[in-house]
């Protein structure tokens, strides 16, 4: 699988990242066999975060074997300096790790809980202290709604973040204003070499009232040639890794896409974008 540099990190990741919010909704052998699919593809980046169910124990066993090989990120979606550092310490325990690579400020998709975030008492304040610790060597920020993008974009003006974290596919930069928002953080990352994490690459309907199939907050695309295409458009566009989706049944589509993936020409780019009308590609409170 195609690595690419996250940023000033210069950590070498993987164009998909193990999202791990779907072992935190099954059993460990589910989540054991998922694991050792994602390692098998030679992805090399997990991301995990308490709110993920029973992830971080999902996790726990596997720690001893492949800590040193893999770019762990967590988060915290905690809002104070006190809240954010008893749930870093949480996660760690959880875990069985005694530190991150990466360590971020978790859903912040409004202005108003940024404002929270980088108060005095904020949780910024502990991710600093974490960082000079030695507990985490590198801070971001993740977002999951139509705001986030314009939010990060503040929130490098005020701190200057390692990673941001935002949802993207091509239903939504078919929005105007949504893509308009998205390229401006674009930017302003290769300005500043700030890596980019990206979530929602198969996000394609809300499910409104009907059964869920998938454990995912949102339908999912789960056609593999459509798969391919949502992958490929994600990772020709200035991003550094995927986030999977936080399902077990879509995840090895997830992967043998990435595994397959060539840049897309704008005139494939352009196809794609003209079929974004049929879906409503739902993320405002979507974890996953």
């Amino acid at each position: 699988m195609e690595t690419r540099v996250l940023g000033r990190t210069g950590q070498l990741s993987t164009v998909v990242a193990f999202g791990t919010a779907g072992i935190g909704r099954v059993d460990q052998e589910a989540a054991d066999r998922a694991t050792q699919l994602v390692l098998d593809h030679g992805v090399n980046h997990i991301d995990v975060a308490p709110s993920y169910g029973e992830a971080e124990r999902r996790l726990n066993p596997w720690m001893p074997r492949i800590r040193r090989r893999i770019f762990l990120g967590c988060k915290t979606k905690m809002r104070s300096k006190e809240a954010a550092w008893a749930e870093m310490h949480r996660s760690l325990e959880r875990l069985g790790t005694d530190g991150f690579d990466l360590y971020q400020l978790h859903a912040v998709c409004k202005p108003h809980e940024l404002e929270e975030c980088t108060a005095k008492d904020g949780a910024l304040a502990a991710l600093i202290q974490a960082r000079e610790q030695g507990i985490t060597r590198w801070l971001g920020i993740t977002g999951h709604s139509h705001d986030a993008p314009r939010t990060h974009l503040e929130a490098l003006r005020r701190f200057d973040f390692d990673t941001v974290m935002f949802p993207l596919n091509f239903v939504l930069w078919a929005n105007p204003d949504y893509r308009r928002d998205v390229e401006a953080l674009l930017a302003v990352c290769r300005e500043k070499n700030v890596g980019v994490h990206i979530i929602k690459t198969l996000a394609k309907n809300p499910w409104g009232e009907r059964p869920r199939t998938h454990t995912t907050w949102y339908e999912p695309f789960t056609d593999p040639a459509v798969i391919d295409r949502a992958v490929a458009f994600n990772l020709s566009q200035p991003v550094t890794t995927l986030c999977s989706t936080g399902d077990v049944i879509v995840l090895p589509h997830f992967l043998s896409a990435a595994d397959r993936f060539r840049p897309l020409s704008r005139e494939e780019q352009d196809g794609l974008l003209a079929t974004a009308g049929r879906y409503h590609s739902p993320f405002v409170g979507a974890w996953a």
